[in-house]
């Protein structure tokens, strides 16, 4: 089923229409009905009845985001909020660490009292908790030193900056957002895949492959770094989009 985003996106927001100053270009996009005016949505191209909600020369018409681009700012919207969520759960780490950093012996004494307290009943069910990784791994942490965690804590913080600050470039669509997202997703693609080398998870596999997936569709189909003609391009391309343009270049040749 193809989506028509279009509509899709004034039926949630509202059309959005426009009286331009050139007559033949108006008739174009007015008409007068029995229940009144009705001018053309510069998105959907459905006329809507009312007053436009700006007029004036063909060249100052709002640039409306229509089809591909929508489709676009859909999909950035997506890895924005995966962005978010990422980075909200990067700072919570952090902030255990941090706390973890400071009340290291007292953290180790209860963990000891609880795994005390539990390893009779996980070897009921044929467990061993004293040969897990997962309790190997929390034994492990408990030997760092306090600066060492403070480290862990600080590196965390920064990454998850990052994640924040790409999620709000990527939801307002700031092609410095796309950049910074590509590069630092391309970086960090040689950190997951050593992992997978290390632990296969249906997690880690399904997060290498969005994130591969998210750092060629960017680069591609926002033409970054001169691919695909680049930035002039790019920008061609939006305004090639624009209903008010295409009605004014039909409206010449008439």
């Amino acid at each position: 089923m193809k989506i028509d985003w279009d509509r899709r996106t004034c039926a949630r927001k509202g059309h959005t229409t426009y009286a331009p100053d050139d007559p033949r270009l108006r008739l174009r996009l007015h008409a007068e009905t029995a229940l009144g005016d009705v001018w053309r949505c510069l998105r959907c191209g459905d006329f809507v009845l009312g007053e436009p909600h700006g007029s004036g020369p063909a060249a100052d018409a709002p640039l409306v985001p229509r089809g591909k681009v929508l489709r676009d700012l859909f999909i950035l919207r997506f890895l924005a909020i995966e962005r978010l969520v990422r980075g909200v759960f990067i700072v919570l780490v952090a902030v255990a660490v941090w706390k973890f950093s400071n009340s290291q012996d007292a953290v180790r004494k209860l963990f000891n009292e609880n795994l005390d307290v539990f390893r009779p009943v996980f070897r009921h069910f044929h467990y061993d908790l004293d040969h897990s990784p997962v309790v190997g791994s929390i034994q492990k942490a408990f030997g760092y030193k306090h600066s060492t965690l403070l480290l862990v804590a600080a590196l965390l913080l920064a990454y998850a900056l990052i994640e924040l600050v790409e999620a709000v470039g990527l939801w307002y669509a700031k092609r410095w957002a796309e950049y910074l997202t590509v590069v630092a997703t391309a970086a960090f693609l040689p950190l997951e895949i050593y992992e997978l080398t290390e632990k296969v998870s249906y997690l880690k596999i399904a997060t290498l492959i969005l994130n591969i997936l998210a750092v060629l569709y960017i680069a591609l189909a926002k033409r970054l770094f001169g691919l695909r003609g680049g930035r002039k391009k790019f920008e061609e391309e939006r305004h090639s989009a624009s209903l008010m343009e295409v009605e004014e270049s039909a409206g010449v040749t008439v």
